[in-house]
């Protein structure tokens, strides 16, 4: 009895196959991601905390995901309306966002103010009371950002200002690449989705820093320095080889053929102007000074002049 050979099993897909943009190259690296997700997993486990002794419930936020995206896309990605906190990063350049859904930021208000925190909550800007409630929140969850992210880059963040629409949210040009921060906010059995949004740019050169790539001892930052004096100092003596000419002229192949000895070239330098200072064998567009010729002693010499657009 003959056994047929077993084909090999092909391997079950994990998942799906994510498209890659050739226009948009992916700019934050894995080792940039698991720096952000060290300092976010604090943050998502210190702000459960702060809402849980806020409002008094059971409240969970755990980290989503952390991914680049352009403003545009981010701007898309959330709802009609939603409360965006508007912050300043210093020291990185820009403005930040911490977005909480409208519905949960009225939850939260509900709770607050000794609510329930109803299926039901009203979908509006909010007045000027519950503004005051939930800026303390907020300050509060500021200040854990501060302290989770106290690795990769020594944050202040202030409240700027605060948007409904993200439509009229001015934080970035549509093209900016950001860094998206995705946080599942669960309050009782209420599960909301929430966003940390910061420029890519002003904090690509912190998180270099902090995964290692530019991280210096202080022995290796001095002798940095050192060879950044040494090198300078050194370019202040390279010898350059300097011409002091006419000005060029143009001949065709026929005049030049002609040419013989007791041939007299007319020069179309004026007699007035000053002489070329430029690096030898350079271009004219080399020329970076001018001369009026001389000596001095046994030897000719150049004198520098002011150019004509210093004249003028």
């Amino acid at each position: 009895m003959t056994v047929a050979p077993q084909r090999p099993r092909r391997r079950t897909r994990s998942s799906e196959p994510t498209p890659y943009d050739f226009r948009r190259p992916i700019q934050l690296s894995r080792e940039h991601q698991r720096t952000l997700q060290l300092g976010f997993d604090g943050f998502a486990r210190q702000v459960t905390t702060v809402f849980t002794s806020s409002l008094r419930t059971v409240c969970t936020v755990t980290l989503a995901g952390i991914e680049q995206r352009t403003y545009a896309e981010y701007v898309d990605s959330l709802g009609a309306s939603t409360y965006m906190t508007l912050f300043s990063a210093d020291p990185i350049p820009g403005t930040g966002v911490l977005e909480i859904p409208l519905f949960a930021t009225m939850s939260c208000i509900d709770h607050m103010l000794g609510g329930p925190g109803s299926d039901e909550q009203p979908d509006r800007p909010l007045t000027e009371i519950e503004d005051g409630v939930i800026r303390g929140l907020v300050e509060r969850m500021l200040g854990e950002m501060r302290y989770s992210l106290d690795g990769i880059v020594a944050l202040d963040p202030a409240v700027t200002g605060i948007e409904y629409s993200p439509q009229f949210a001015q934080v970035a040009s549509a093209a900016d690449v950001m860094v998206v921060v995705r946080l599942e906010l669960r309050i009782g059995e209420q599960a909301h989705h929430m966003s940390v949004c910061l420029p890519f740019s002003g904090l690509l050169p912190h998180l270099t820093n902090a995964s290692g790539a530019g991280a210096m001892s202080d022995r290796e930052r001095l002798q940095r320095a050192q060879s950044a004096v040494l090198l300078q100092d050194q370019f202040h003596q390279v010898p350059v080889a300097v011409a002091v000419r006419f000005r060029p002229m143009e001949m065709d192949p026929a005049e030049l053929a002609g040419l013989e000895p007791g041939s007299v070239v007319r020069l179309s330098h004026p007699a007035s102007a000053p002489l070329d200072v430029c690096i030898a064998g350079g271009a004219a567009g080399n020329t970076f000074a001018h001369a009026t010729p001389g000596t001095r002693g046994q030897r000719l010499a150049a004198l520098i002049v002011t150019t004509p657009e210093e004249n003028s």
